[in-house]
């Protein structure tokens, strides 16, 4: 995936998701080039992760990693080292990752580079940054959802794809499908209507809010 020298920030932050039934990692190209590998060419795994911590904050992050697999949100400020050996600050966020149905299936989270960061208007900057592309990616992957009517998850594997086999940042790719699913995507008055009913009678397809009504009415 390229990445986008005109931001800064495009290289200090980057994304990682962990699925708890398989064990199984996911980084963004700044996460692994942070760790010293070019996008692409490493399987990032528990082990793999540990291996970067550096000796010093090895056992903490350990027990960091243990509550994370249980479910919980975490924040750790601590040292990795790059396959060239060179020691970098880092900043890791994390928090509970749900299905369709909110049940526990991971960790979503992100990395901020700390090296020569220690500015509190640069990291809220980052954080920012974070969250805006975290909302445009959740867009991107409800359109698809909609559209093709998969889960979150695969909507999701459908940008990651996307991404690697254009080289283009998830980030863009989910920027650019939402200008185009909302410029470019038509919705006749037929759908337009069934989507006006179904929006102003949600609210009756709420568990409990019959019930609630008429308790209320009596």
């Amino acid at each position: 995936m390229a990445t986008n020298h005109s931001n800064p920030l495009s290289t200090r932050v980057g994304s990682f998701r962990y699925f708890h039934a398989d064990e199984r990692w996911e980084w963004s190209d700044t996460v692994a080039r942070m760790h010293g590998y070019s996008p692409g060419s490493v399987v990032p795994t528990t082990a793999v992760v540990m291996a970067h911590k550096h000796p010093d904050e090895a056992c903490r992050v350990a027990l960091v990693i243990k509550r994370m697999t249980g479910g919980e949100p975490f924040s750790s400020r601590h040292r990795i080292v790059d396959t060239a050996g060179a020691t970098r600050p880092v900043l890791v966020v994390g928090d509970r990752l749900v299905d369709a149905r909110g049940t526990f299936i991971g960790t979503d989270g992100f990395y901020v580079d700390l090296t020569d960061f220690d500015d509190a208007g640069c990291m809220d900057a980052a954080v920012a940054e974070f969250a805006s592309t975290r909302a445009c990616i959740e867009q991107a992957k409800g359109m698809l959802m909609v559209t093709y009517g998969i889960d979150a998850d695969r909507a999701f594997d459908i940008l990651v794809w996307r991404s690697q086999d254009t080289n283009t940042k998830v980030r863009e790719l989910a920027s650019q499908l939402v200008a185009d699913f909302a410029g470019q995507l038509k919705i006749d008055a037929r759908m337009r209507k069934s989507a006006d009913h179904l929006l102003l009678t949600a609210h009756t397809r709420v568990n409990g809010h019959r019930e609630d009504v008429y308790r209320n009415a009596s």
